[in-house]
């Protein structure tokens, strides 16, 4: 059925207007650029969109605008053009959701939070409703919750833009006592979510190999060592990789040969190496 808008517009008294009760997010702070940007436009332009607000029973609740109605509280307006309409908790919910999101407003744990609300603890539809409400994937949606498995520290690393999404998803599945150290050796080398799936498969294997070491015999043992100095090998290689990369873009030009030189030589002995670490692991029984 076609939306119509049946929301009219009328200037309200500020006194009778309060913040969302949601608080997806919405923060508004005087000191930031931004904010003063707004409330200097407002003062030359005055406000060129009406904030978004409800009927509740004593008054109103915003919608979308809160920026902008502190902005005008912060000028001392007694009223502000408003646009009235009325709308579910679950509407209004999802409108700010939007909105936050498509002026990028949230961190992605701000985002998983929002979702989680939600999904859980409103209990306003799964995965797949609130990915079409708000135009995102249903992987996107289901990604941004999963990160609220981290411990904290890992959390305030995507906050504060250390971890990004993608490499963030690629340690939730990470066993939970490695999590932390495998997360500061992803922000401490930058490794690449390649270069991460890598790392754990190497958790994986070592695993695996602990698990035999346990009732290995001498020769048994020995297998295992071999195979663990070719993971390291390989481990090296991924960073050796990764400073080359760091090069091309940090060095200047005319300062890169003798660098990348260097470094591609050490690329290849650690080739060499690896070669020698598989053709070892080959002639060992069992291997």
């Amino acid at each position: 059925m076609e939306f119509v808008d049946s929301s009219v517009v009328e200037q309200i008294e500020m006194k009778m207007i309060r913040p969302s009760q949601f608080a997806i997010r919405d923060k508004f702070q005087r000191s930031h650029p931004d904010c003063e940007t707004l409330v200097n436009s407002i003062r030359e332009h005055g406000l060129l969109q009406p904030i978004l607000i409800r009927p509740l029973e004593h008054g109103f609740e915003i919608i979308a605008g809160h920026r902008r109605f502190q902005a005008c509280r912060t000028l001392r307006w007694r009223f502000i053009p408003s646009k009235i309409r009325e709308l579910s908790d679950k509407q209004a919910y999802e409108i700010q959701l939007t909105e936050n999101i498509q002026r990028k407003s949230m961190d992605p744990i701000e985002e998983a939070e929002a979702f989680r609300r939600y999904v859980i603890d409103f209990g306003w539809g799964g995965v797949s409703e609130l990915a079409r409400k708000i135009c995102k994937s249903e992987e996107y949606v289901s990604h941004h919750m999963q990160l609220l498995k981290l411990p904290d520290e890992i959390k305030h690393k995507i906050m504060n833009n250390s971890l990004n999404v993608s490499q963030a998803i690629e340690i939730v599945q990470i066993p939970h006592d490695k999590q932390q150290s495998i997360a500061s050796e992803v922000v401490h080398n930058n490794l690449t979510v390649r270069q991460i799936r890598e790392l754990k498969m190497t958790l994986k294997e070592e695993e695996t190999f602990n698990k035999i070491n346990a009732s290995a015999n001498d020769e048994s043992r020995s297998l295992v060592i071999a195979k663990k100095a070719s993971l390291t090998l390989k481990i090296t290689l991924a960073r050796v990789d990764n400073l080359i990369n760091e090069v091309h873009t940090t060095v200047e030009p005319d300062q890169r040969a003798e660098i990348i030189n260097f470094l591609m030589g050490i690329r290849l002995r650690i080739h060499t190496l690896i070669d020698e670490s598989i053709r070892y692991k080959n002639k060992k029984p069992g291997s």
